[in-house]
């Protein structure tokens, strides 16, 4: 990227399953660990509530239906506009359920037309994770560069959502190239750190390796679920968790969280 550009970071909001204290939460952690110009970005219809430095737009409309706000992430396609708000240069797009570690400057420094998680079945820990396919949780790419993503959905919304169901695997289907980022880099939650089934309830979860940049919590449980102090369970059965996780609480706390209306956790994007 050129060295007089700002180093733009994205995300997104809708509904209620993530509320403000994600966003700015997500926003304190960049500041921590990207040098330089940074624009935070979020493309939210509900800017209420978010810490000032974070510049909000309204999510691009591009005919989704119903189906496409409950099952997957299709409005992500949104930052695949030609003309982002005026918004120029490399973009990081981060997902809120996402807990940083380490500097971020290396994100922007991997070319490729789009750059992703290698993810699918051997998304986990100890696989090479052979035949990747595309995840769309942490990714860069060259803004107004792959707008032919948001036209050939907007051609057909509906027919989109059932060919491919999520909306990464259309981006995959429909991407100029992609590359994916070292797999150390990107983590998963649930695949490299929980302890498998049974073990779950004699250890807790492993600490990231050194080297992990982002923790990603998609799915359940969310980040909001293991911060409490309590003893509350944060699974579902018959797998088990309890408690705090302390690096992840910690991590909400230094950047900024506090326990409060704002923290419950949701089930659902509506």
């Amino acid at each position: 990227m050129a060295k007089d550009q700002p180093k733009i970071v994205l995300c997104m909001k809708w509904g209620s399953l993530y509320p403000a204290s994600y966003v700015n939460v997500l926003h304190s952690a960049v500041r921590r660990h990207l040098s330089g110009d940074v624009r935070f970005v979020c493309l939210t219809p509900e800017p209420e509530g978010l810490d000032d430095g974070i510049e909000t737009f309204p999510i691009p409309d591009l005919g989704y239906g119903p189906r496409h706000w409950k099952r997957g992430a299709w409005p992500k396609l949104s930052v695949f506009v030609p003309d982002l708000y005026g918004l120029r240069g490399r973009a990081l797009f981060i997902d809120l359920d996402s807990v940083i570690l380490e500097d971020l400057d290396p994100f922007f420094e991997v070319p490729g037309d789009l750059v992703s998680i290698a993810g699918g079945p051997g998304w986990r820990r100890g696989s090479l994770n052979p035949t990747p396919s595309l995840a769309s949780g942490v990714f860069s790419f060259d803004l107004g560069a792959q707008a032919q993503i948001a036209e050939r959905f907007q051609a057909d919304p509906e027919g989109a959502f059932d060919t491919f169901g999520i909306e990464q695997r259309f981006v995959q289907a429909h991407v100029t190239a992609w590359e994916t980022w070292p797999r150390e880099w990107v983590i998963s939650f649930k695949k490299h750190l929980r302890r498998p089934m049974v073990l779950d309830r004699l250890l807790a979860p492993r600490l990231p390796d050194p080297g992990t940049r982002i923790v990603a919590f998609h799915g359940d449980p969310r980040p909001i679920d293991v911060t409490r102090p309590d003893r509350s369970s944060w699974a579902a059965f018959p797998r088990y968790g309890r408690g705090a996780i302390p690096w992840v609480r910690n991590y909400w706390l230094e950047n900024g969280f506090t326990d409060g209306p704002q923290a419950k956790s949701g089930r659902s994007r509506e």
